[in-house]
């Protein structure tokens, strides 16, 4: 058994922190003690976090970046569980992990996940000097796809072990599970017709996601005599800004936003094809979640898209930033036969390679590998461990 530190910059409804909830549920429940540690307050999400007796959840409650009060508080908690290895999502949780690691005296294993492809501000640029040196020190980076690794070893982002596991959906979980007539239900109490081709998008209205692009997208499918309507699934500061160019493109009534969800299921069960537009993505959870929901996926080309998508086959992948490319792959998926079509393959993807458990298995593999336990494996899921080597 492994005793594994989660730590995370806060519990919101972000990619990495609901990667970092799911991974610690199920070690959880093969038998692992893990521990939830967070740096800030916001947004928590502890109702989602199940872990086994003995496991522990701390926000340390930090104030401002570096909080020399909460680096002490996190010391004295990795004293009193002394663990095996820690995992740290992304680089600011890595720098907590790192820091109170040493002040503890305790030595353990840290593994770092990255799910960033692309730094937008001169001020992350910044940072990401200041991070390096705690990726290099690093026992092991955890990228979630082989695109987005290449990209950051050329940038001199490396561990001492470098290794891909790509994100994964609970295939059991996500399934579309509702019948014609329970879809048609869902669309008209969201306002949506039979007819309607509906367009869905699961993520934060953040402006890397670039939802403003989909209501552009909207404007030019109905000049095409295409029905086309959006549900944007999700809230965030763009909301005001996409709400404009609605007004200012005179389709106010074709978008739909249904601010946070907590299951976002029933809702991409509602649409007929799921989009990302994002300027900037590493390996979406939303995307393979649409997926695993027998919705065909249109994804703008970047990170590790094109490891999901095959077009033509379960979507289509489009230039960064080209609405005129955007729009005729979204039409194609207008015709119903289609996207159904390019649904089923989607799911068929998903439970081949993409699948929570396939996740789960690379995980705990590297895990035990690096604390040194790789014969203590559960023993419920040591065959399956064992396939994948």
């Amino acid at each position: 058994m492994a005793r594994v530190i989660f730590v995370t910059s806060s519990l919101p409804h972000g990619g990495a922190e609901r990667h970092a909830i799911a991974l610690m549920n199920r070690l959880a429940e093969r038998g692992h003690q893990c521990h939830a540690v967070y740096v800030k307050k916001s947004g928590d999400k502890l109702d989602r976090i199940r872990l086994r007796e003995g496991g522990t959840v701390r926000c340390l409650g930090a104030t401002r970046y570096l909080d020399t009060h909460a680096l002490a508080d996190f010391a004295t908690h990795i004293s009193r569980i002394v663990p095996t290895v820690i995992v740290a999502a992304n680089p600011y949780a890595l720098m907590y992990a790192s820091l109170a690691l040493r002040r503890s005296g305790v030595r353990a294993p840290i593994v770092v996940t990255f799910h960033s492809t692309r730094l937008l501000s001169a001020k992350e640029w910044l940072q990401m000097l200041y991070y390096r040196p705690f990726f290099w020190v690093a026992n092991c980076l955890v990228f979630v796809s082989k695109r987005q690794k290449s990209l950051w070893l050329r940038r001199g982002v490396f561990s001492r072990r470098n290794e891909v596991i790509h994100n994964g959906v609970d295939t059991e979980e996500f399934c579309d599970k509702w019948s014609p007539e329970e879809q048609g239900a869902l669309r008209r109490g969201l306002g949506f017709s039979d007819a309607d081709y509906v367009i869905g998008i699961s993520a934060l209205l953040r402006p890397e996601k670039n939802h403003v692009q989909l209501v552009d997208a909207v404007a030019m499918l109905r000049k095409m005599g295409i029905p086309a309507r959006a549900l944007m699934i999700g809230d965030g500061k763009m909301r005001e800004a996409i709400e404009a160019r609605a007004r200012a493109l005179d389709v106010t009534g074709d978008i739909v936003i249904t601010g946070l969800q907590q299951d976002v299921r029933p809702y991409i069960a509602a649409c007929d094809a799921v989009v990302l537009c994002s300027f900037t993505e590493a390996f979406s959870l939303s995307a393979i979640e649409a997926m695993a929901l027998s919705r065909p996926v249109v994804h703008s080309d970047v990170g590790g898209a094109a490891e999901m998508i095959v077009p033509g086959r379960n979507g289509f992948l489009f230039p960064v930033g080209d609405t005129k490319a955007f729009v005729e792959k979204l039409a194609i998926l207008a015709d119903r036969k289609v996207s159904r079509r390019m649904g089923r393959e989607a799911r068929a993807i998903v439970e081949g390679l993409f699948s929570e458990k396939t996740m789960v298995d690379r995980y705990e593999r590297t895990l035990l590998e690096l604390c040194g336990t790789v014969g203590t494996v559960h023993p419920d899921h040591s065959d399956r461990i064992n396939a994948t080597r």
